[in-house]
C-alpha cells in the first residue's frame, strides 16, 4: 500500500469522524392563540446564517450543528419575536415547540409583498399557491368564495358546470387530474350544481396547483394535480361560524378535544 493511498484513507476516516460529531434541531411553530401551525416563517440560529423555514404544517429542521448551546430566534409579521435556548448533542436530534403570540399593538395597515423576492429565489414552473385569504379576495358567485372559482382565473384551466362540474387543465380530460385532500384522493371534488367544490374555504390552510412538471409522488395522473391541505382547527377554545347565501348554507364548529396548554 503506497503512502498516497494511506493518506487518502486517513483523510476519509477523519472526514467521516468530523461529520459524525454533529446534531440537528427540529420542531414546530404554532400560533399560541389558537394552536394553528404558522407556515413559511424563519427560525434562525442567533449570530449565524444557519436556519430553517417552516412548511405548510409548521415544521422546520436545522441540520449539521456542532455540539453546544444555541439560541433559536423566530420572527413573523404580526407576532412577537421568540427566543429559545437549545442544547445540541452529537448524533442527536433536539425537538422544540415554538409558540408565537400575536402582537397586542395595532398599527395602521401596511401591505408587504414578498412574491417577487420569492420568485427570484424559488422558481417553480406551472405551480400556483392558493390560500383561503386569496380565495376570499376574489369576487364570488352567490356571495360565497370557493376554490373552484379561484381555479378558473389560473391560466390553462377551463371549467364547465355540466355533470356536476369538471376541470379541463391544459387540454387534459377531468379524469387525468388528481385532487388531494390532506393526501387522500377525492374522486368527485365538485357539488352537483357545478359551481362550488367540496372544499370549504374556511378550513383550507394551503393549496398547491400543479398544471405540469410535478413530482413522482403525484403519480397515476397525466394532466394536473390540486393538493389541498386543511387547518388543524382551534386548539384553545370552541369557536364556530354560520353562513348563508343564495346557493349554500353552512355551519362550522372547531375546538380542542384536549385544550392546548399555554
Amino acid at each position: 500500500m503506497t503512502l498516497r493511498t494511506l493518506f487518502i484513507i486517513s483523510l476519509i476516516l477523519v472526514t467521516n469522524c468530523i461529520q459524525a460529531q454533529v446534531g440537528s434541531v427540529r420542531g414546530v411553530v404554532i400560533n399560541k392563540s389558537d394552536g394553528e401551525p404558522i407556515m413559511f416563517t424563519n427560525v434562525v440560529i442567533e449570530g449565524t446564517t444557519k436556519g430553517g423555514t417552516t412548511d405548510v404544517n409548521g415544521y422546520f429542521t436545522i441540520k449539521k450543528l456542532s455540539p453546544g448551546n444555541y439560541n433559536l430566534v423566530c420572527t413573523y409579521l404580526g407576532f412577537d419575536t421568540i427566543n429559545q435556548t437549545v442544547l445540541v448533542k452529537a448524533n442527536e436530534v433536539v425537538s422544540v415547540n415554538l409558540g408565537l403570540k400575536p402582537k397586542s399593538r395595532t398599527l395602521r395597515a401596511v401591505e408587504v409583498n414578498a412574491d417577487k423576492v420569492k420568485a427570484e429565489n424559488n422558481v417553480q414552473i406551472s405551480s400556483y399557491e392558493v390560500s383561503a385569504e386569496k380565495i376570499k379576495q376574489l369576487p364570488a358567485m352567490g356571495a360565497e368564495a370557493d376554490l373552484v372559482q379561484y381555479l378558473q382565473v389560473i391560466p390553462g384551466i377551463i371549467y364547465t358546470g355540466e355533470q356536476g362540474g369538471q376541470l379541463y387543465i391544459r387540454g387534459g380530460s377531468p379524469i387525468q387530474n388528481k385532487v388531494l385532500l390532506d393526501g387522500m384522493v377525492i374522486y368527485n371534488p365538485f357539488h352537483t350544481i357545478g359551481m362550488f367544490s367540496v372544499f370549504e374555504t374556511d378550513i383550507i390552510r394551503h393549496a398547491e396547483v400543479y398544471t405540469g412538471g410535478y413530482n413522482s409522488e403525484f403519480g397515476n395522473r397525466l394532466s394536473a394535480v390540486v393538493d389541498v391541505t386543511t387547518k388543524d382547527g382551534n386548539k384553545k377554545r370552541l369557536t364556530g361560524k354560520v353562513g348563508l347565501s343564495p346557493f349554500l348554507s353552512k355551519i362550522i364548529l372547531e375546538g380542542p378535544i384536549q385544550k392546548l396548554s399555554d
